[in-house]
């Protein structure tokens, strides 16, 4: 057999680690059988009954809060103008009105949207989600 000479090799590797401990001395976890013995690893197939998606092994991650920002633009200044600020004051944005805004989950980028008011509240209106592939991509 092909396995043959590897086994001798690992035979002779583990009796010279033995003779160099000292012979009759337990091995580094405390038993000296020289025997290997398979792992065993619970069935994990199977889960799930017939028919679920495995939308019950999610469950649990349905009412974790998420931050969700809504970022219109931004902008440089220095200190000394930012002090300069008061109520009225016009701070410009690097964006245009009219352009589609970013919307973050978690500080990450999810997509672009339109700003909309429903009952004079402000809302955002989703017009594109990033892909899939970007989305990881931008977790890093």
């Amino acid at each position: 057999m092909a396995d043959e000479p590897a086994d001798d090799a690992w035979a002779d590797a583990l009796n010279e680690s033995k003779s160099a401990a000292g012979a009759g001395t337990d091995d580094a976890w405390g038993d000296s059988d020289d025997t290997a013995h398979a792992a065993s690893f619970a069935d994990l197939s199977g889960t799930t009954g017939p028919g679920q998606s495995g939308s019950q092994n999610l469950d649990f991650l349905l009412d974790v809060p998420l931050e969700v920002t809504v970022e219109l633009g931004r902008t440089h200044m220095i200190i000394n103008n930012m002090l300069q600020l008061t109520q009225g004051s016009v701070v410009e944005l690097d964006k245009a009105a009219g352009e589609p805004v970013e919307i973050f989950v978690n500080n990450k980028l999810l997509g672009k949207g339109e700003v909309i008011v429903v009952n004079e509240r402000f809302g955002v209106r989703i017009t594109e989600i990033i892909s899939q592939a970007d989305r990881i991509k931008n977790m890093g």
